[in-house]
């Protein structure tokens, strides 16, 4: 027993059984209540709920106060989030006129290189008897030789998976019961920041010495990357890098509900003015995960000459924290934010399996102002979109990938689905798909920042959305339709917007419409530009450290000089 181990000897023992789970309970209003029936104060419920020995309060969830200008009957309710058992939230439900739900877990993570691999080994059914262990030592160095610390090996066996992470040498050693050097049918290396990850399928292993992976540095494949900024190969497949560099989403504001977005990577050191943090108030700036640095990145990336840049680097960028332990509740205060703060654009790279009716009447709500949530559909590789992604309130996108954009024996090569076309576009293994994937848009191997100044290759349904986000806000700012017509903050604004973004979509076939939706969105048409207005492809960040900003400017010195000649 380790010397920090909190075990007691003396402590009484305790039976192992299901805890009390977090409920969501709030009154109804009076527009779904039978006809004489009166709405219940939500301090009466609450008390009364607090009051009782295996019930415990855990917070309150006001709505924003601008939701209270709908009418009293229709108007969102507080919402409490209890403790309790399954069986009490059961009876709840039946004694009085309230609503009840499960505080669901959401998740954002991104797919693992073969998921159906590391889904059957989790079959308690198909495990073999475990007998015996074997050691296996790894050491991950990059190509010149550096060794790799705090990178993640992932083996999968014919049993459960296991997992190590390097020491300061580069070097973990994983233990598996019940398993065999042969019995391994992959092995997964992933550093922490600014190599490819590598997935080598039925390796060949030894027990009597280290097995050396070698990685490849991103530079390896993007040449001089990052010291000469990029557009990534999704930006550019949606021609976000070829629209005037004036266009850049200014005074847009866009909301991303993640893991917080790091202010300490200089691609997004002054990209972000504000946020909330409901996770473990560490702070909207702190990313533990890296996953809301990532969408940011995409989104909203800085000009700087350096590094990636996001295709609305002028938007007002609002960071409302949820995880590590985002839940249904959290969402919901986020999406108060989002109304308060009149956000116009909300990146939800997230999801859970089950529906929730009070995130639903959230969003509808937020809709309804105005505000448009974009959704990434999720990475179960199913027929089942992920919830709010399923919800016909949002726009739900789904993944692609491109052939030739990243190294041959990476994680990101094995999410090909079917035949790709004949531009070499494909569907994403892991993407969910459905009569509800709106459009598709590139999710594999995408390149964007993480904390505190790295950057990585990352896969999903996730990486997708934020490409829609950028292209949201740009859309906002600079389609006549949003300074005429749609100038107003109401729903007739957000179908309009996801209207303009569907019929921009060049259509693909990936052999089921499910899923890729309309296709994949294109900038020039989606803002309604011409081909005269373009930049020809001598874009930004692929022509040797040449940038948006010194576009801009090269544009407004030409202006400058016509003008003293009398021409402009």
């Amino acid at each position: 027993m380790s010397e920090n181990s909190p075990f007691n000897p003396d402590a009484p023992e305790h039976e192992v059984q299901e805890r009390p789970q977090r409920w969501l309970v709030a009154p109804l209003p009076g527009a779904v209540l039978p006809q004489g029936v009166s709405p219940l104060p939500p301090d009466s419920v609450f008390d009364q709920l607090a009051a009782e020995p295996d019930v415990e309060l855990q917070d309150r969830i006001a709505p924003s106060e601008k939701l209270q200008t709908l009418s009293e009957d229709s108007a969102f309710p507080e919402v409490g989030v209890f403790t309790m058992t399954k069986e009490r939230a059961r009876r709840l439900n039946a004694e009085v006129p309230i609503h009840v739900e499960r505080d669901n877990r959401l998740i954002y993570g991104v797919p693992t290189a073969s998921p159906e691999n590391v889904q059957a080994s989790l079959n308690p059914a198909a495990m073999p008897p475990l007998s015996g262990e074997t050691r296996l030592a790894f050491v991950v160095r990059g190509s010149d030789g550096t060794p790799l610390a705090r990178a993640t090996v992932a083996l999968t066996g014919a049993s459960w998976p296991a997992k190590g992470v390097t020491g300061p040498d580069g070097r973990v050693v994983i233990s598996l019961p019940g398993e065999t050097p042969g019995s391994i049918s992959a092995v997964y290396a992933q550093a922490e920041r600014d190599y490819w990850d590598r997935w080598v399928t039925h390796p060949q292993l030894v027990t009597d010495g280290d097995n050396v992976i070698t990685l490849a540095r991103l530079d390896e494949t993007v040449p001089d990357f990052p010291g000469r900024q990029m557009f990534g190969w999704g930006q550019k497949v949606m021609h976000l890098d070829r629209i005037p560099p004036s266009y850049r989403a200014h005074g847009i504001k866009v909301a991303v509900i993640d893991s917080g977005i790091a202010t300490s990577h200089p691609d997004l050191a002054n990209q972000v003015v504000g946020g909330m943090d409901v996770a473990d108030n560490a702070g909207w700036s702190v990313d533990v995960i890296g996953h809301g640095t990532h969408c940011a990145g995409t989104i909203a990336g800085a000009d700087t000459g350096t590094g990636v840049i996001g295709a609305a680097t002028e938007a007002e960028i609002h960071a409302c924290r949820i995880f590590p332990g985002g839940r249904i509740s959290a969402l919901l205060a986020a999406l108060d934010y989002c109304i308060e703060q009149n956000i116009d654009v909300v990146n939800l790279s997230l999801g859970t399996g089950e529906f929730s009716p009070l995130v639903a009447q959230k969003i509808a709500a937020a809709r309804s102002m105005g505000i448009a949530c974009i959704a990434a559909a999720g990475n179960n590789g199913s027929d089942k979109v992920l919830f709010p992604a399923s919800l016909d309130t949002v726009l739900t996108v789904a993944a692609l990938g491109k052939v030739g954009e990243c190294p041959q024996d990476s994680s990101h090569a094995f999410q090909v689905f079917g035949k790709p076309d004949s531009e070499g576009y494909f569907s994403a293994k892991f993407s969910a798909y459905g009569p509800g994937v709106d459009l598709c848009a590139p999710g594999v191997a995408i390149i964007s920042s993480v904390p505190p100044d790295g950057y990585v290759a990352q896969d999903g349904t996730s990486m997708a959305a934020p490409h829609v986000t950028s292209l949201a806000a740009l859309t906002l700012a600079h389609h006549p339709d949003f300074h005429e017509q749609f100038v107003p903050r109401n729903e007739a604004r957000v179908e309009r917007l996801f209207q303009i973004l569907r019929d921009s979509c060049q259509p693909l076939d990936f052999g089921d419409p499910r899923r890729s939706g309309a296709g994949l969105p294109n900038a020039v048409r989606a803002l309604g530009l011409e081909s005269g207005m373009l930049l020809g492809g001598a874009t930004a960040a692929t022509t040797g450290g040449f940038s948006r900003t010194s576009a801009m400017a090269a544009v407004e010195q030409l202006g400058q000089e016509l003008a003293r000649a009398g021409i402009a």
